[in-house]
């Protein structure tokens, strides 16, 4: 009996992240449909963050990223995976190329700051293979890989949030998203 509980509990998994993915794509789309009444607030527990971004990041980066995760905190966030820049980011170098093969454990640490329909996410910490990086090193990571991949991004820059939110809160229990 408890056999059959185990594999039907596991059995559901799947389907369990794909309804929270659904669920967090959603409240996406609502806001960026302004769907949602004034003052309303939205949120993102780590659960659906997680399905989402499982379902999303291949997509985005189809090779060199798997087992990602984030953890909240308040006003952090912490983001790891396993990563093959090689694979992220082909290059015709042969030294770079020889220096960033390889999967390895990668953890990111941002702090995030919102309010006024403005925010500033902050680079605060990059671990790598268990490796601190910061300074120049940490600088060439993140304008010759992440910068490339995303060119509109903002690191430790602020932007304007859009879609009528005012303030974006992270706390351990969720994401929190609030409108004008």
């Amino acid at each position: 009996m408890l056999f059959r509980a185990v594999v039907f509990l596991a059995a559901l998994t799947p389907l369990a992240a794909q309804d929270l993915a659904s669920r967090a794509q959603t409240k996406l789309d609502k806001l960026g449909d302004g769907e949602y009444r004034s003052h309303a607030v939205v949120e993102f527990p780590p659960e659906e963050i997680n399905a989402w971004a499982a379902r999303k990041v291949p997509e985005i980066v189809p090779e060199g990223l798997r087992s990602g995760r984030v953890e909240l905190g308040n006003g952090t966030v912490i983001a790891s995976a396993l990563v093959d820049f090689a694979k992220i980011r082909r290059t015709t170098n042969p030294l770079v190329a020889r220096l960033i093969e390889g999967e390895r454990p990668l953890k990111v640490f941002l702090r995030l700051q919102s309010s006024g329909g403005r925010c500033t996410v902050y680079l605060t910490r990059v671990e790598l293979s268990g490796i601190v990086l910061e300074g120049g090193v940490l600088d060439f990571l993140v304008q010759n890989f992440f910068t490339t991949l995303f060119p509109d991004s903002k690191i430790n820059q602020p932007f304007e949030i859009g879609f009528e939110v005012d303030r974006i809160e992270v706390t351990p229990q969720a994401v929190r998203v609030t409108l004008r």
